[in-house]
């Protein structure tokens, strides 16, 4: 999305001011660093590792990264077909990367995956639906496989940071904002199609509406929390603009 590419874990070459140390944005990044050095695809940082960077994202809010419910980026630019939203990458290197999404009522971000990845998500403000799955079974890609449900319902700001892990948690999700939205996304490692880490779109249909339903022993009660994900193109309407950022600045040397 624009943003430079650098090595990580370099140290800083000064001590940090008292400004820079009020930034939480500052020390989201330098958490990042620490956290996710030895990161690679499927690896999961340790329980410790995991609250230590909920425990930082908990704590803030748009203000943290320059943004706010009624500016011109949270309204919709669109007056046919879905809004256009916008992500704003903060910082980006082979390890992780950090990066905000900005909603205006009724944008939605399509259903997609996360593959090899952990990724921590904190609403900074506004209230969206997310639907998103784990895959039941490992069948191979292009096919219609079982997935199960791990969240159907709305959120609010204030809320903790939700996690999802390469196999678990929600690696699958979508969102639809019904206020303003901006969400913090922090991924390890990275989307990178030379190596492999695609985003793939799903089309999702329910549980019982296919033949397959029949070959699946599933109990009657609990269909509903099932369903069957396709892999499908993006959807036409659904654009992404990039934007600057221009919060605190984070300081990497």
């Amino acid at each position: 999305m624009g943003a430079k590419k650098t090595s990580c874990g370099q140290r800083r070459s000064k001590e940090k001011t008292d400004e820079e140390k009020y930034f939480r944005v500052q020390v989201l990044y330098d958490t990042c660093t620490e956290v996710f050095e030895n990161s690679g695809p499927g690896i999961v940082p340790s329980p410790v590792n995991v609250q230590r960077l909920k425990d930082v994202m908990n704590d803030m809010t748009g203000a943290d990264v320059g943004l706010r419910p009624g500016m011109q980026i949270f309204k919709p630019q669109r007056k046919e077909g879905l809004p256009s939203m916008s992500y704003i990458p903060v910082y980006n290197c082979n390890k992780f990367s950090i990066g905000i999404f900005c909603l205006p009522p009724s944008a939605v971000i399509q259903l997609h995956n996360h593959p090899g990845m952990t990724v921590f998500c904190k609403l900074l403000f506004g209230t969206m639906y997310v639907n998103s799955f784990d895959w039941v079974n490992a069948d191979p890609p292009n096919a219609l496989r079982l997935a199960k449900t791990k969240a159907d319902n709305e959120v609010s700001a204030p809320c903790n940071t939700s996690v999802l892990y390469p196999a678990d948690g929600g690696n699958l999700h979508s969102f639809r904002a019904l206020k303003p939205c901006a969400f913090l996304d922090v991924l390890a490692p990275p989307y990178n199609d030379s190596e492999g880490r695609h985003c793939t779109f799903y089309r999702k249909y329910n549980f019982s509406s296919l033949p397959e339903a029949g070959t699946i022993s599933v109990p009657e009660e609990h269909r509903q929390e099932y369903a069957w994900l396709q892999e499908t193109e993006k959807v036409e309407g659904s654009l992404i603009y990039g934007k600057e950022y221009t919060g605190p600045k984070i300081v990497t040397e």
